[in-house]
């Protein structure tokens, strides 16, 4: 007679035991709705955020000290972060690793997510004050998903530098479709298309609505362009080269011209590209300290996939939206 077998233990990021009485208390004056892939999400600062990652937020915004030197990725999820965070972290760090060997290059055995942590989802969430000064060396790079309304005050009152990445609220919603289903329980399921793309719709997402995010870091873009670079990934994916030199000259360490010959630029980008990182063994295998699977952050890759999943109608539904939601900002997709 078999024997019944235990049931699997949920991964971290699915856990919401150790959450302390300060977030247990916040999370219940929030207004809640069903998640995608934890069971709640709860509005806070007008955006939506899982139990867990609630006390990520919570602690980050109280603790996190940013310096002038520092550098900030912030992203909508699901919009290429992965992949410009390997960029980011091979421009800003060349010299220190890209040269004189790039056979020994940090990214060929290490997940960007753990190069360029998230302030959040990761050091926030592991530890209420980890001990960052000690941990990295200027020029510091951090990654969050947090809105502007939401970011750290010590952010805002450094001159730290913000590099802001989004997409085609199309192809962000359909990548963000199957990632949450690859991160889904066993047993709850494939989320249904036509139910997430109305909770998308409604704002009710990770971090939405997707419009007011990227609203906010537009129009601090136009208001402080020598602090916040606002970048769409599929400007980024037509004129790679372009938009890094764009980017060196804006965290003030530009290409030189004995770089540029002997094809520093080229090499970043070949180093980076979906089809290196997806193909070496770190990205094939292994996992976050949170329990994702890093393979799960490599897909495709590719602009306009949007076509293969969405109806006509779905697709003119975001996009009526999309038109509504940005009319007279200047910002197009």
């Amino acid at each position: 007679m078999a024997l019944p077998q235990p049931p699997t233990a949920l991964p971290q990021y699915l856990q919401e035991s150790e959450l302390s009485q300060e977030t247990r208390d916040m999370i219940s004056t929030l207004p809640r709705e069903k998640g995608w892939v934890a069971n709640h999400l709860h509005q806070y600062q007008g955006f939506w955020h899982s139990s867990r990652q609630m006390q990520g937020v919570l602690a980050c915004q109280k603790h996190f000290q940013a310096q002038d030197s520092d550098i900030l990725l912030v992203t909508t999820p699901k919009s290429g972060t992965t992949w410009l965070k390997a960029i980011l972290f091979s421009l800003v760090k060349r010299g220190e690793h890209y040269h004189p060997d790039p056979q020994h290059h940090p990214l060929l055995t290490k997940n960007p997510h753990v190069l360029v942590p998230f302030l959040e989802l990761n050091l926030y969430l592991e530890k209420p004050v980890p001990d960052l000064m000690t941990s990295y060396a200027p020029p510091r790079l951090f990654s969050t998903h947090l809105p502007l309304v939401s970011l750290p005050e010590s952010v805002k009152d450094s001159a730290c530098k913000v590099v802001y990445l989004c997409r085609n609220p199309k192809d962000t919603f359909v990548s963000l479709w199957h990632f949450t289903n690859r991160l889904r329980p066993e047993g709850r399921g494939t989320n249904p298309l036509e139910e997430a793309l109305e909770k998308f719709c409604r704002g009710v997402s990770l971090y939405g609505p997707f419009w007011d995010h990227v609203l906010g870091y537009w129009n601090e873009s136009l208001k402080r362009p020598e602090r916040v670079f606002f970048i769409k990934y599929e400007e980024m994916k037509e004129r790679p080269g372009f938009h890094l030199r764009r980017l060196a000259e804006f965290l003030g360490c530009p290409f030189f011209p004995e770089e540029e010959a002997q094809g520093v630029v080229d090499n970043i980008l070949r180093l980076c590209s979906f089809e290196t990182l997806s193909n070496l063994d770190v990205n094939k295998n292994g996992k976050l300290s949170s329990g994702e699977e890093h393979s799960a952050f490599f897909r495709r890759g590719e602009a306009g996939e949007w076509r293969n999943l969405l109806t006509a109608k779905m697709a003119e539904q975001l996009d009526r939206i999309t038109e509504e939601k940005l009319q007279g900002s200047g910002l197009k997709f």
